[in-house]
Formats: C-alpha cells, sequence, structure tokens
C-alpha cells in the first residue's frame, strides 16, 4: 500500500487533536516551529540524525 506522505500526517495529526486534545496555540507553535526549522541552516544536521 502506498499512502502519500501528507495524507499519513494528516491523518496521524487529525487523530492525535483529537484524542490528546492539546491547546490550539501548542499546535500552532509545532506546525510553525517545524516549518521554520525544516528551512534553517539545522536542517541538513537533523537529516543526517534521522537517517542514520
Amino acid at each position: 500500500m502506498d499512502v502519500p506522505l501528507w495524507l499519513a500526517l494528516i491523518v496521524v495529526g487529525g487523530l492525535g487533536i483529537k484524542l490528546i486534545r492539546p491547546p490550539w496555540w501548542l499546535v500552532a507553535v509545532l506546525l510553525l516551529g517545524g516549518y521554520l526549522l525544516a528551512d534553517s541552516l539545522l536542517a541538513p544536521l537533523i537529516d543526517t540524525t534521522i537517517t542514520k
């Protein structure tokens, strides 16, 4: 089964929000922080750490 990453993230994120019920500001901070971190100078370091 070949599921696109964006679909899997939406499903997991939706279930996490529904089951855990974190505050919306925390969800927004995590999304914005992840977006900004992915475009930073630390992105190659994080990529090599994850893919090892």
